[in-house]
């Protein structure tokens, strides 16, 4: 293993090693933290949650994504995983929080994680606390991206994609010159399945009942910290910046 790591690195351009070493020892002068990050789809996660991780070096674990991978690389849970999902069931809360046990060991998660889109229930909270306690740690924070719902449908349904360069719009935000057609070609906009208000409806409906629970539980153990995610981008970032510095 040694040989063919040290082989690698050869490869590696002195650059890349060099930023990655500085990136390090940056890093190790950071404080550790576990963060969840808990709002509704279109609150500004997505956007937050790569500035966090870079800002205090941790790593980013989104569940259905470690899932796939554990899946395509035959781990001994991706198998058990798989075989869930070929009878069409969910994968089981212990077999996630398995999956993120093992990803906790990469060095990339040295100095902790942003766990976005798990735990969604109470259920998997307590699964993933019980996992923590096993090595030691615990969650630091749990962000809760708080936004009214009429925003966030004004927010959603109003983006519309040019399907074959991947250029978003929105009707209010950022319209394109003419309404509907793509400003370079002309073609027309599409909106994705998943923004429009029904879909969003439903989707908001399973966010309150399942989550809201999430939220309540974390709060009794004083780690939540609620975010107004109705912001522009930057000033999210520092009410995020503020509640991970307290």
């Amino acid at each position: 293993m040694a040989s063919t790591m040290a082989a690698n690195l050869e490869d590696v351009p002195s650059v890349d090693l060099m930023s990655e070493l500085l990136r390090r020892m940056k890093c190790s002068s950071k404080p550790d933290k576990r963060l969840i990050l808990v709002g509704p789809p279109g609150s500004g996660k997505g956007t937050q949650s790569p500035l966090i991780k870079d800002e205090y070096c941790l790593c980013h674990l989104a569940t259905g994504d470690m899932l796939r991978a554990a899946v395509s690389a035959k781990t001994p849970l991706g198998v058990k995983a798989k075989e869930a999902m070929d009878k069409g069931e969910l994968v089981s809360d212990d077999l996630v929080v398995g999956i993120i046990d093992e990803a906790l060991k990469k060095p990339s998660c040295q100095k902790g994680f942003i766990l976005d889109g798990f735990p969604r229930t109470v259920v998997q909270a307590q699964k993933l606390d019980e996992m923590l306690e096993k090595r030691g740690v615990k969650v630091d924070k749990v962000l809760n991206f708080a936004i009214d719902d009429s925003i966030l449908e004004e927010r959603i349904t109003g983006r519309w994609i040019h399907p074959s360069s991947g250029r978003t719009y929105h009707t209010k935000f950022a319209p394109p010159k003419v309404p509907g057609v793509d400003d370079v070609t002309g073609e027309p906009l599409i909106q994705r399945k998943d923004d429009t208000a029904s879909v969003l409806k439903s989707r908001l409906e399973a966010f309150h009942r399942q989550t809201e629970p999430v939220i309540d539980y974390y709060a009794k153990k004083s780690v939540v910290s609620n975010i107004h995610a109705e912001k522009p981008p930057n000033e999210v970032s520092e009410e995020v910046q503020k509640a991970l510095s307290s």
